[in-house]
């Protein structure tokens, strides 16, 4: 079965803007889909299981190498492709652990580093997110808080609240 007919009709995916102690932002350069080529997020979709912010974790790991911890959520992009799909993805503000050597998913990625919002800005190979949130210069976060239980009846195995 392919990923978009595993993933039926509505998509929850997840993108990471980690900032190293320099303020430079980790980019990724896609070798597939609509961002082909052009620098953007280390994103991916959640998985069965998991919570949206492990899930940023995860794949933040999986692209570039890199552990982080999630410093809160910065918002949400959606949309509908085809009049059909309906795309959503959360975005979150992360901490690198370890600012080390990246190492890059070579069969999903071309590249994976750390580069300076203001340089991303001039560059034409980056997505329009990016450009967006730069020029946001995001301040504001929602931290997470997990400390809370919602009510046995409900069986969650992980609850969290971003607000």
């Amino acid at each position: 079965m392919s990923n978009k007919a595993k993933r039926g009709k509505v998509w929850l995916a997840v993108g990471g803007l980690v900032k190293s102690s320099q303020g430079h932002w980790l980019v990724v350069k896609k070798r597939y889909g609509g961002l082909k080529g052009k620098w953007s997020l280390p994103a991916g979709f959640v998985d069965e299981g998991e919570t949206a912010d492990e899930a940023v974790v995860r794949e933040v790991k999986e692209e570039t190498g890199i552990d982080c911890v999630v410093k809160g959520l910065i918002g949400l992009r959606t949309g509908v492709i085809s009049e059909e799909i309906s795309d959503n993805m959360l975005v979150f503000l992360l901490e690198p652990l370890d600012e080390g050597k990246i190492q890059h998913q070579e069969n999903e990625l071309y590249e994976a580093r750390f580069i300076a919002p203001e340089e991303l800005l001039q560059e034409k190979e980056a997505s329009i997110m990016l450009h967006y949130l730069i020029k946001q210069s995001i301040t504001f976060t929602k931290p997470g808080y997990d400390g809370l239980n919602p009510g046995d009846q409900f069986n969650y195995s992980a609850y969290k609240l971003f607000f």
